[in-house]
């Protein structure tokens, strides 16, 4: 798997390595919990689909606690990357 590119909401490119390795990490762990919740649910008798469509539900209901930041990012008054 290639490695992805990140950027911000502007389109720059993320290159910090410091921030690479934490979005990586991150990555990582939500990963394995959602392994871990899916193999439960599996043992626990549930449909996997049905499953996995929650977790998707979950996921699409997150919403940043700074999103104020992003948008100041759109508009050009901040530089955060």
């Amino acid at each position: 798997m290639s490695e992805r590119r990140w950027t911000s909401p502007t389109g720059e490119t993320i290159a910090c390595t410091e921030k690479l390795k934490m979005l990586r990490e991150n990555l990582d762990e939500i990963r394995e919990m959602c392994q871990d919740a899916l193999d439960d649910a599996v043992l626990m008798g549930c449909d996997e689909a049905q499953f996995r469509g929650a977790v998707l539900e979950v996921v699409a209901a997150v919403r940043s606690a700074y999103a104020s930041l992003e948008e100041a990012s759109k508009d050009g008054s901040s530089n955060t990357t």
